[in-house]
């Protein structure tokens, strides 16, 4: 059964998409204010639970270009769009005045349970656009949880063939494959108190970050206790088109759906579709 939904505009740059008793479940910053160097892109934060518990974390101290849930390529024919210091195999992680931008154009649809948008992957320096992209982000609720649907359509618009890689493919940097969709999850994910109930798991009963990190499955489930109140929240991320090498950092934490490990190869033209699903349900 699933549950209406009331969608709060907050000034003129982000959405808030609330329960009908108000309780807020995830706010959408379509405008953001960051920093250059950490590859300004649209981001969910906070995301929380049913319950009401934060879920994301938005500029870590250890990493303040993680901002919460949001989109982003290591490296887009040489432009970062993941933010941060950009990896090389000859000389290591520098910053670079490389960063990327992602930027808002026009929403086509714009409701509580939609929210549907254009948006262009922009070059640092000349402004030129690299990627036009269709975004739909589908938000269902039931009882005791809820889900995010997030469709991204990726159409190369530089008018070259653009090379999308991470740095272990672009800086020989093994096992460092992180790209696409990013979940940098708040402290509570932490797992420091031996409890079996609390972790990561994938299909195929894998469990542990070095059993998972690297290897292909279609799902993995983060379960957590959140700090304060104790209660627990499962996440499930699913990707919607078959198997990847997900990302996994447990210390961090971090979950990202990289949907390639070597250079993937984006013809002039050409479209990426990447169709994910988080759900989020009180354990």
């Amino acid at each position: 059964m699933s549950f209406p939904l009331q969608l709060e505009h907050e000034g003129t740059g982000a959405l808030c998409v609330r329960r009908t008793d108000g309780g807020l479940l995830w706010r959408y910053v379509f405008g953001p204010a960051t920093p250059a160097n950490e590859s300004p892109r649209p981001y969910a934060h906070p995301v929380c639970s049913m319950a009401g518990d934060v879920l994301t974390n938005f500029r870590p101290n250890d990493h303040p270009w993680h901002h919460g849930l949001s989109l982003t390529i290591a490296s887009v024919g040489g432009t970062n769009f993941w933010g941060g210091p950009s990896h090389r195999e000859a000389d290591g992680y520098k910053w670079r005045s490389d960063h990327g931008v992602q930027i808002h154009r026009a929403w086509t649809v714009c409701t509580a349970d939609r929210l549907e948008h254009t948006l262009d992957w922009c070059h640092p320096r000349s402004g030129s656009e690299l990627l036009h992209e269709r975004r739909v982000l589908v938000t269902t609720a039931g009882a005791a949880e809820w889900s995010l649907r997030w469709t991204s359509e990726l159409l190369n618009v530089s008018g070259r063939d653009l090379a999308l890689d991470h740095y272990e493919s672009l800086g020989r940097l093994a096992g460092s494959h992180y790209t696409g969709l990013q979940f940098r999850g708040a402290r509570d994910l932490l797992d420091e108190h031996g409890d079996a109930q609390v972790g990561i798991t994938a299909e195929g009963r894998r469990a542990g970050e070095t059993a998972i990190h690297g290897e292909n499955a279609e799902w993995m489930e983060w379960a957590c206790q959140h700090d304060g109140t104790l209660r627990r929240t499962r996440i499930r991320f699913e990707n919607l088109t078959g198997p990847i090498p997900w990302f996994v950092r447990m210390k961090s934490p971090l979950a990202a759906f990289s949907f390639h490990r070597g250079t993937r190869m984006l013809p002039a033209g050409s479209s990426l579709r990447l169709d994910h699903r988080l759900t989020f349900t009180n354990a």
